[in-house]
């Protein structure tokens, strides 16, 4: 019996955090996400926006949000978050995330390591839903290739007419990646409106959501605090 070697496969262009699915199943049956993030001063008014194609190539998904005032780093990770989120929630199990932000595609492909402690928290969530995926891959891409979610994303920021304080978030002073929660004096949710849960790092005096804050535009909040028990 005569055994031949299969010629060995050229490196990928980008790096997968999971093996490619099977010959048969690829590329058909893997959905692609662009994303992008804006920030107009690094920190400064902040937006991100994901779109989704299916295996057909028709866009199923698509979100573009301002979320205060922050930098153009954790922007782009909101949009990879949000990208991922739908994902997960809605059993999509092979993913291809273009992006035109080196540092998230490098930190997400392991090639640069995540010095930020205003960014890491960020890159622990999305690696986190991304190991649940069957397959999931990211590649840097031009902005040309991703002009579609750079729109949106500097659309979200247009129609905020350059606020630097909606969602009653503010990051006066702090460091690249960091939110600082509600300014007293803000008026408190009314008694009539949906909670949601929050969860958060406090990070060098600064609180950092772990997900994007599903909030409408100039929305004001309030919170309280429950301290971790000291061990």
């Amino acid at each position: 019996m005569t055994i031949k070697r299969l010629p060995k496969s050229s490196p990928p262009g980008s790096a997968r955090l999971f093996n490619e699915p099977h010959a048969a199943e690829a590329p058909s049956a893997v959905y692609t996400a662009h994303v992008d993030g804006a920030s107009r001063g690094n920190p400064g008014p902040a937006s991100y926006a994901a779109i989704i194609y299916g295996p057909d190539g028709s866009q199923i998904f698509q979100i573009a949000k301002y979320f205060g005032r922050d930098t153009n780093n954790v922007a782009e990770y909101y949009a990879l978050i949000a990208a991922l989120d739908y994902a997960a929630s809605n059993n999509i199990k092979r993913l291809r995330v273009n992006s035109d932000s080196e540092l998230l595609v490098r930190q997400m492909q392991g090639r640069y390591k995540v010095k930020s402690p205003d960014l890491r928290p960020l890159f622990e969530r999305a690696a986190k839903i991304a190991r649940t995926l069957e397959y999931f891959a990211i590649q840097h891409v031009p902005r040309e290739m991703n002009r579609d979610a750079d729109r949106l994303a500097n659309d979200a920021l247009d129609k905020t007419g350059g606020k630097t304080a909606a969602h009653g978030i503010q990051k006066d002073g702090a460091k690249d990646g960091a939110m600082h929660g509600a300014k007293s004096g803000t008026q408190p949710i009314q008694s009539n409106a949906a909670t949601i849960r929050v969860r958060a790092h406090y990070i060098n005096g600064v609180l950092v959501p772990l997900e994007p804050l599903d909030l409408p535009d100039g929305a004001e909040i309030s919170f309280d605090l429950r301290r971790p028990l000291r061990r």
